[in-house]
């Protein structure tokens, strides 16, 4: 069965001035990982090819099946390379209508349709839940938001993102937030596609309930505290609405024992259950207070002045993507009073931080930075998508 080709022209503007970047970035990438020894990698798209699934991508993301706007992972994949997974008879037409039409069977978390083909060439060839280290990744969020992201190395841990295309606006990640003096360990975390700790690594899963308190989108805060110490009491208001006692320590317990082999599985779903139990805390009023080591200490919390008395009145506004200047502004723009209390917390316990998801998906991470001797106010939802 002869299949015509996609169109040659692309009619979103974004997708041409995306793709040259995003074509030079999976480049290095491969190059990076072939030179560290690495196996079975992904194949680099072209220009010409990110570009089409950008633009297929974006004008599937406005439209509708039975009322319900799509949500589809794309990956950029032959057949062969993709372990065990399910083949159409015939591959279809890379089109809006198609992935409108294919999107309520991939819905769900895990699931990528493979697209195969030369340049503008492409078609749908069918789904698979295996992918190789650095496969370059489009999923389509809500209507014309996109995210281009890769697997990391060894598969551990969350995607890495590239950009986010949202309309006529383009975020590429800049990779080299990661190295900046005081940048926190999540969001090196989040940025370094050779990190293969992933699931035994205390940041990897404050990463993991970052996604989690996002998902929920009630908004919330996460303060994380140094173990051991109760400095932290000084900076919330007694007595705490929901105290745990004693501290919840499954997810430190979970890291501590893991198993080999088989059981990995298991494991890991045992931490998804933690995590998103965990993070639905987040949902009630006040903050949610954790230890650095994953012990879970209150939530409900309200965050007040500490005992000396000292209101913070400015901090530093950054986002880790290209062509992002940091700002210093009051804390009182930033957002409400989630944000505020937050920036307040940070800048009378300084040797904690403070996660902040706001209910229109914006997450930021405040710390205390060292250098600048200021609160440091990182937005990172680029990254979680």
């Amino acid at each position: 069965m002869q299949i015509a080709p996609t169109a040659t022209r692309s009619t979103y503007q974004a997708a041409a001035t995306a793709a040259p970047v995003i074509e030079k970035h999976f480049e290095r990438l491969l190059r990076t990982a072939a030179e560290q020894g690495e196996t079975d990698l992904a194949p680099a798209p072209s220009a010409k090819v990110v570009g089409t699934i950008i633009d297929v991508a974006f004008w599937a993301s406005l439209r509708k099946e039975e009322g319900r706007s799509p949500k589809i992972s794309l990956v950029y994949l032959s057949p062969e390379l993709a372990g065990e997974p399910l083949v159409f008879e015939e591959p279809i037409l890379l089109t809006p209508y198609v992935l409108t039409k294919l999107a309520p069977a991939v819905e769900r978390s895990g699931i990528h349709l493979g697209v195969w083909g030369e340049d503008d060439n492409l078609y749908v060839w069918g789904t698979t839940r295996t992918i190789p280290d650095c496969s370059f990744v489009l999923e389509v969020i809500e209507p014309g938001l996109l995210v281009i992201k890769h697997r990391r190395l060894k598969g551990f841990g969350k995607f890495i993102n590239v950009a986010v295309l949202k309309g006529d606006e383009i975020k590429i990640i800049d990779e080299e937030s990661r190295s900046l003096p005081d940048c926190p360990a999540m969001i090196t975390s989040l940025l370094d596609f050779n990190s293969t700790s992933g699931w035994n690594d205390s940041v990897n899963l404050l990463v993991q309930l970052s996604a989690s308190m996002r998902a929920h989108g009630h908004g919330g805060s996460l303060l994380v505290v140094p173990s051991g110490s109760d400095d932290w009491r000084d900076s919330i208001v007694q007595p705490i609405t929901y105290p745990v006692t004693p501290a919840y320590d499954m997810l430190k317990r979970l890291l501590e024992e893991k198993p080999g082999g088989e059981d990995v599985t298991l494991w890991q779903e045992d931490i998804n259950r933690v995590v998103e139990n965990i993070g639905g805390l987040t949902a009630v009023d006040g903050a949610t207070i954790i230890t650095d080591h994953l012990e879970l200490l209150a939530f409900g919390a309200k965050i007040g002045l500490s005992s000396n008395g000292q209101s913070v009145d400015q901090m530093l506004v950054t986002e880790p993507v290209v062509g992002n200047i940091g700002t210093i502004i009051h804390p009182s723009q930033n957002g409400g009073t989630r944000h505020l209390s937050a920036a307040q917390f940070v800048f009378s316990q300084q040797d904690a931080i403070a996660l902040v998801s706001s209910q229109d998906g914006r997450f930021t991470i405040f710390s205390w930075s060292p250098c600048e001797q200021i609160v440091h106010a990182h937005y990172v939802d680029a990254l979680l998508l």
